[in-house]
């Protein structure tokens, strides 16, 4: 098969040669990606007079009926064909004869690739937000059912203080937002238009690069033809986004992990987000959070993969980019499917209310309470720490909890306890109590939940 750029060249590479230089068989999911950048670009052409409107109208015809193919999973590409740009030129010239191979004039496939992933990312991070903001939604409805109900906190994996579970989940809620918001601004650096800036120099054909972007819905032109066809930097950003994100499901798959565990007990999953053992009968695995934690491994893999390819490139257009691709497309269906997943195993999962309340009962975590409760009664905070530091370690020797101390025994520490003590220590008074803003107490989660339901209703507008 006779290359399209081939008039150069009196030898042809062998077989394997081709096979190894070739992108086809990842960049075939760019098909309606490069069949839309190539349906603007004859627009263009026909506007500006450089093609007829005639010949403008058979090219169209032809790639439309090339999308209805791929639409249909209908095409057969070939290796000798190097890539999908190649690959859809000659299928359109034997559709339509020769008139398809003036679809090129006045790009080169430099823009034109640099076009399919401008067109592919601003598609995908689209629906990566609304996954976001779906996975959102799940958090405010859990949380809302579970405002009430206590928990221990943790720092070091040591029982802190108790907390509401609703404002551990909303943690996360906010930790999405965040990365919904990288997400949005990621796309202002998507919605730009390489096209037109040819191979590094741009053309000698009266193009038109605004309207060709226009056609295709980007928000603006690269200014700079080199930078155009050399700027990955939107699919790095893409590539960290994802990576933040992915860091943030793993976390909360590692507390879901934990959680699950008989040690804690504090959540069931449902039995379409957990397997079994081939050997053992009664295990009940996590295993898409542990996979989703995994897989946080691959999208950081991809990301410094795609550093290291372009550290060292000179301006504009290096072989070396093809390798921009397949990471991409790794991180596009790792994200997707991980968030798709995991908003199902939080909508599905059961909280063990008692078990959680329980656990806030059996341990020193309303220590802190004892402090503030001395330090509201003039003891100055470090005496009152050391005070309840004391009263802790007696505890620990007569193997009890503060809770259990006898009034005298309290007095013979301070004589500033008295008998609402046991009120304070009380772990649903201690979560009460904590009105700060931000804090855990009931109130200030509702107000939370309200917030951040304008952002999530937002976001819905916004993407409409």
């Amino acid at each position: 098969m006779k290359k399209l750029w081939g008039g150069r060249f009196t030898k042809s590479a062998e077989e394997w040669v081709d096979e190894f230089g070739a992108s086809i068989s990842f960049d075939q999911e760019l098909v309606l990606e490069d069949i839309e950048g190539s349906i603007a670009h004859v627009t263009m052409l026909s506007k500006t007079g450089i093609l007829t409107e005639e010949e403008a109208v058979q090219i169209k015809n032809g790639l439309q009926q090339l999308k209805v193919k791929a639409e249909n999973d209908e095409l057969e590409f070939s290796v000798k064909l190097e890539d999908i740009h190649l690959n859809l030129e000659s299928m359109l010239t034997e559709l339509i004869g020769p008139v398809g191979g003036k679809l090129h004039t006045g790009r080169s496939r430099n823009d034109q690739v640099a076009t399919d992933m401008h067109l592919y990312l601003k598609r995908q991070v689209k629906q990566i937000v609304q996954l976001v903001n779906d996975l959102q939604v799940v958090l405010l409805d859990k949380a809302e059912q579970h405002i009430e109900t206590l928990m221990p906190g943790y720092t070091h994996l040591q029982r802190a203080q108790p907390i509401s579970f609703a404002h551990h989940l909303m943690a996360y809620f906010w930790m999405f937002e965040r990365d919904k918001q990288r997400y949005q601004e990621n796309l202002k650096r998507i919605n730009v238009s390489p096209l037109g800036a040819g191979a590094l120099a741009g053309t000698t054909f009266p193009i038109d690069r605004t309207l060709s972007a226009e056609l295709m819905s980007f928000d603006n032109i690269y200014e700079n033809s080199m930078d155009a066809v050399s700027d990955r930097d939107f699919i790095l950003e893409f590539l960290s986004t994802s990576s933040i994100l992915m860091m943030h499901l793993s976390r909360f798959s590692e507390e879901i992990i934990l959680w699950s565990s008989q040690e804690f007990k504090f959540i069931d999953l449902d039995d379409s987000y957990s397997t079994g053992s081939s050997i053992m009968p009664q295990k009940k695995n996590p295993d898409m959070a542990e996979l989703i934690r995994g897989k946080t491994g691959r999208v950081y893999g991809n990301l410094m993969g795609l550093l290291t390819v372009l550290k060292g490139l000179p301006l504009a257009y290096n072989k070396d980019m093809q390798e921009d691709k397949e990471g991409m497309f790794d991180t596009v269906k790792t994200v997707v499917g991980s968030l798709r997943i995991f908003a199902g195993m939080v909508d599905t999962m059961k909280v063990n209310v008692h078990h959680l309340e329980q656990a806030t009962k059996n341990d020193f975590s309303n220590a802190t309470e004892l402090a503030d409760y001395l330090s509201n009664k003039g003891m100055p905070f470090r005496e009152a720490h050391e005070v309840v530091g004391k009263l802790v370690l007696y505890c620990v020797n007569k193997g009890c909890y503060l809770q259990n101390l006898s009034l005298i025994e309290f007095r013979e520490a301070s004589v500033l306890f008295e008998e609402d003590i046991y009120h304070v220590l009380d772990p649903r008074t201690a979560v009460q109590r904590r009105n700060s803003a931000g804090g855990t107490g009931f109130k200030q989660i509702e107000l939370a939940i309200e917030k951040a339901k304008h952002c999530v209703s937002f976001q819905k507008e916004a993407m409409k």
